[in-house]
């Protein structure tokens, strides 16, 4: 279970309040204006991101001494963070051992996150030579092989088309359901909030309000996410 506890997240003349608790397994939309506050919050939980107050606890760990890659988590963003001058294979193999010195298990493991996520292949390619949903694949296959229990996704897909976005998420909602992964996902998208995440997080106006049931949420919008859906 992750647990934000009274966090204080401030900087400059910015400043969110959060204090709840998300069920290991869910999935959860983090929704709400532009420049609330979502990505901050995520960063925070990530580790890039120092609280001004209030600790963030994962199944009772506080996670404030622990490195970002020591975090029980992966985190995607909008820029894949894949490295141009290595190949499919090299930038999973980071995932598993920064000096890709690669065991016979760990080529396996590689070999079966590219079977799972579409990029039978291409595992000898460089990110050049990539599509952008192939981006998104190969930075979801990464996160696959590292298995850790909590996936944070700050948009990464928001660049692909409708289609390909859908088919992204529906694999990452399976991947996550068989690992019981919790995930944590930045959307601006109402539509992909609904497919994607029985609970969505409302960040607006300094807070981050406790998860709630998505459809209830975006059928009842508050003052401040109305406005920013345009209702």
């Amino acid at each position: 279970m992750l647990t934000l506890e009274n966090l204080v997240l401030a900087q400059d003349d910015f400043r969110l309040t959060a204090n709840f608790a998300v069920p290991t397994g869910a999935r959860v939309a983090v929704i709400g204006p532009s420049g609330a506050g979502k990505s901050t919050l995520l960063a925070a939980i990530a580790g890039f991101f120092t609280p001004a107050s209030g600790r963030i606890l994962w199944n009772g760990q506080d996670l404030a001494p622990l490195a970002p890659g020591a975090r029980p988590l992966s985190i995607l963003f909008q820029d894949q963070n894949l490295f141009p001058h290595l190949t499919v294979g090299q930038n999973l193999g980071l995932g598993l051992n920064p000096s890709l010195r690669l065991s016979a298990a760990d080529r396996a493991a590689i070999a079966t996150a590219i079977a799972r996520t579409g990029l039978d292949g291409l595992a000898d390619r460089r990110p050049g030579q990539l599509s952008g949903g192939q981006h998104s694949r190969v930075a979801l296959a990464r996160a696959l092989l590292r298995a850790r229990p909590l996936l944070l996704l700050d948009e990464p897909f928001a660049a692909l088309g409708p289609a390909l976005k859908a088919e992204m998420l529906a694999l990452v909602a399976k991947i996550a359901a068989e690992a019981n992964t919790t995930v944590l996902m930045v959307s601006h998208d109402p539509a992909d909030a609904r497919a994607f995440a029985p609970l969505a997080i409302l960040v607006a106006e300094g807070q981050a309000l406790a998860p709630r049931p998505t459809a209830e949420l975006l059928d009842n919008p508050p003052p401040p996410l109305a406005r920013y859906l345009g209702h």
